[in-house]
């Protein structure tokens, strides 16, 4: 356990080091702290805390540096966040996609680094189903949403079917199972199949299929905004290294999507910092990261990635309202 200096001078070092970006020598602390402190104390209980493994010296320079560890107890126990004036911010309610990808440049645009947003995971529900004949045995299955928005899919059939079995399966669909749950359309045409001619049953489940498919991948993307923002931080611009897997990260999107999902089975804003898990890949990213809901449900999350080195209140401030915001759109679209 850390005695109330020590967590004096741990608190005034890493907001010193988020400040200047510099490492942090026993004069400057002593100076940060208010504290009146010999250098020799200071420098007693630095080689203490490196011990603890919360802060590290740069092989450059005779000052610390907060680790993983020294943020991580920083951000959980020392940190006060301050509720600084941001502009007047608002989401419309529109379209989901367009809801979302406003939400990632409006975390982008206040943080100055960069803003995700996973898609919400909605039930597969279908309000319209089409198809449209491409060539033999090869069919374009048209979704929509209840929300309205589309998505296609080409599935190839055993049986070349004519204009009016098409015609005939999507009115079958559209007329006993809009607003239903692809799983829920499986379900039924299972316990229907007697009742149906034979080949527009394949037809129907082959589109269920799809859409179920569809459905899934456009609720499991997420939109990234300002990867540019990254060349102006020091900490990025001056190692090629590290920006290239930045960018490999935002590339992937896999690492981001697990990051997202798991941040959304917690309540309120969660902070990962780099280097103390697999969760975020490398110690020089830090991401907060919130929980949104529709009409009361979590169905997805957003969050702002950057440099561990960031100023973590304001971050929290940023991402807490925004996913209120997008709460608000996504609850009272008209």
């Amino acid at each position: 356990m850390l005695d109330d200096r020590a967590k004096l001078l741990l608190k005034a070092l890493v907001e010193r080091y988020i400040a200047d970006g510099q490492p942090v020598g026993s004069r400057t602390l002593s100076q940060a702290s208010g504290l009146e402190l010999s250098s020799a104390t200071i420098r007693n209980v630095m080689a203490d805390l490196e011990g603890l493994g919360l802060i590290a010296s740069p092989h450059t320079s005779a000052g610390r540096i907060p680790t993983a560890r020294g943020y991580r107890l920083f951000v959980d126990t020392m940190l006060t966040v301050q509720r600084d004036k941001l502009p007047e911010l608002k989401l419309m309610p529109e379209q989901p996609q367009k809801v979302i990808a406003n939400a990632a440049n409006l975390l982008s645009n206040l943080s100055q680094f960069v803003g995700v947003v996973m898609a919400p995971r909605m039930p597969s529900v279908f309000r319209h189903i089409e198809f449209m004949r491409l060539s033999e045995k090869r069919l374009l299955v048209i979704i929509v949403s209840p929300e309205g928005d589309v998505q296609n899919r080409v599935i190839f059939t055993q049986s070349d079917y004519s204009s009016s079995q098409l015609i005939e399966a999507a009115n079958y669909l559209n007329s006993h199972f809009s607003g239903l749950t692809m799983e829920q359309v499986r379900e039924r045409l299972q316990s229907e199949v007697e009742s149906l001619r034979g080949e527009i049953v394949t037809l129907m489940q082959a589109a269920v299929n799809a859409g179920s498919e569809a459905l899934s991948e456009s609720a499991d993307s997420v939109v990234i905004s300002g990867e540019r923002n990254l060349l102006s931080v020091s900490d990025f611009s001056s190692d090629m290294d590290n920006l290239r897997r930045a960018f490999d990260l935002f590339e992937q999107k896999t690492q981001i999507l697990r990051l997202l999902d798991i941040s959304s089975k917690a309540e309120g804003v969660r902070i990962f910092i780099g280097g103390e898990s697999q969760v975020v890949p490398f110690e020089e990213l830090s991401v907060v990261s919130a929980p949104y809901e529709v009409d009361g449900q979590v169905v997805g999350t957003l969050g702002v990635i950057g440099p561990t080195r960031m100023h973590y209140d304001r971050m929290i401030q940023i991402v807490d309202i925004t996913s209120k915001l997008v709460t608000n759109a996504l609850s009272h679209r008209s």
